[in-house]
């Protein structure tokens, strides 16, 4: 259908040229609209209006697909793929009102979105435009070292290794101008797979070339890491029954609630002890085109992130009644895309404690939903693990068997996922141009 027949039938979204005044500026800076995605970052925005694609949905328009899709994809090198930018907060204080959280920290949930964009670079790098590439999984991210003050800050990242449809991404982010160890920020990898845009299907990535030894230590380490994911998998408590151990301290926990709350002689509950219920949150918002992904009619990666960082951070200072410092995001997956226009709801609850000498670490478990608006359906969208450290002593319990599970799994998670980290021995982001 030729813009033109477009343009009469849907006017609003294909308006015709019109001439109009010079507009008055009434300020004296410059309009500034940084929307938590950096510019430089943009490739993987949407290449349309959200009339537009609107328009061309209801009008039937076929996806012209390229023609080299069906194609073996040629074998690509890891530096083909590496891109880097710097942020630079220190240069632009607008950009910087973007990235601040109350405190004058930088604020993460932002932060978090860049690194969503930047992994879609790269995967675009490696696939070409002829894929529809979606993140499903964030492997990790840990914090190596904080940052103490807003610097210019340099992000990079390549294809660390692949499979059939699904790469790995890796991605680290360190001060601009400090090479070194005490430079780097944090680390993570996001696993991207590529779709065939037309039947939404995962179709093939080109094949890594891998020559040095420290390519073939980095892509090692990719297979590793996805061998230790299905290790993790298969640990699962919806597979597995709890251990011996584990009952003991489910038996354990049981008799200590009991004591809590027999009206006999009760033991006093310690005010460092919060019930499980106690601690859960909610949101619900719908789904606004404003944070669509390149493909115009599901919500970008990224975004859902930033909500889902913020809402367990709101679940831990209700929990500690303190300011906590975030430490990682454990493996998260994206169970199913969520649509533009669905109502998006959030549950957060503190999953797990563990006390260390200075305070607790506290892992906070954040579940998404979709509700189809027209027709009512729900789906499980994904769950994501945040961990935060906070200065004090404090403890989850859990009562019923549902939380005792959710515990177990968490604490499964936490012991397992040391074992994946004493893996990574940090090469996994040293590749360059």
């Amino acid at each position: 259908m030729s813009r033109a027949v477009l343009a009469r039938r849907f006017p609003r979204a294909y308006p015709a040229r019109v001439f109009l005044p010079a507009r008055r500026n009434f300020g004296v800076l410059p309009a500034c609209r940084y929307d938590g995605i950096y510019k430089e970052l943009s490739a993987t925005k949407p290449r349309k209006t959200w009339l537009q694609a609107l328009a061309e949905r209801e009008a039937g328009v076929k996806l012209i697909l390229p023609a080299n899709l069906t194609e073996e994809p040629a074998p690509k090198r890891m530096t083909d793929s590496y891109h880097k930018i710097i942020l630079p907060l220190s240069r632009d204080e607008w950009l910087v009102d973007s990235y601040v959280n109350a405190s004058g920290q930088l604020r993460l949930g932002s932060f978090l979105q860049d690194l969503d964009a930047l992994a879609g670079v790269v995967g675009y790098k490696h696939t070409g435009p002829s894929t529809a590439n979606v993140t499903a999984a964030v492997d990790r991210i840990s914090i190596i070292n904080p940052l103490e003050d807003l610097c210019d800050l340099e992000l990079s990242g390549f294809v660390s290794y692949v499979g059939s449809s699904s790469m790995e991404v890796s991605i680290e982010a360190r001060r601009a101008g400090h090479p070194g160890d005490d430079g780097l920020l944090l680390t993570c990898a996001f696993t991207m797979v590529a779709l065939n845009p037309e039947t939404k299907k995962p179709t093939k990535v080109s094949p890594l070339i891998v020559e040095t030894p420290e390519e073939k230590k980095i892509f090692r380490g990719g297979e590793a890491r996805k061998a230790a994911k299905k290790a993790i998998a298969k640990a699962s408590l919806t597979t597995q029954t709890p251990t011996p151990e584990e009952s003991l301290l489910i038996h354990a926990t049981y008799l200590t609630h009991l004591q809590y709350t027999d009206p006999e002689n009760p033991l006093p509950k310690p005010e460092t002890t919060v019930y499980m219920s106690e601690t859960r949150i909610s949101s619900t918002a719908m789904m606004q085109p404003q944070h669509r992904n390149r493909h115009s009619f599901m919500i970008f990666g990224g975004y859902l992130l930033k909500v889902t960082m913020e809402l367990a951070f709101c679940c831990c200072s209700a929990f500690a009644h303190c300011r906590p410092t975030f430490l990682s995001l454990e493996p998260s997956t994206f169970q199913a895309p969520v649509p533009v226009g669905s109502i998006l709801y959030l549950e957060a609850t503190v999953a797990y404690t563990e006390r260390r000498k200075e305070g607790s670490r506290v892992q906070v478990s954040v579940r998404s939903s979709v509700r189809d608006v027209a027709h009512g359906s729900s789906t499980g969208t994904g769950v994501f693990n945040y961990t935060f450290f906070v200065g004090k002593k404090v403890e989850v319990m859990p009562v019923t068997y549902s939380e005792f599970i959710t515990f177990l799994d968490a604490r499964r998670r936490a012991k397992q996922q040391a074992t994946v980290m004493d893996m990574d021995d940090g090469t996994a982001t040293r590749v360059t141009e």
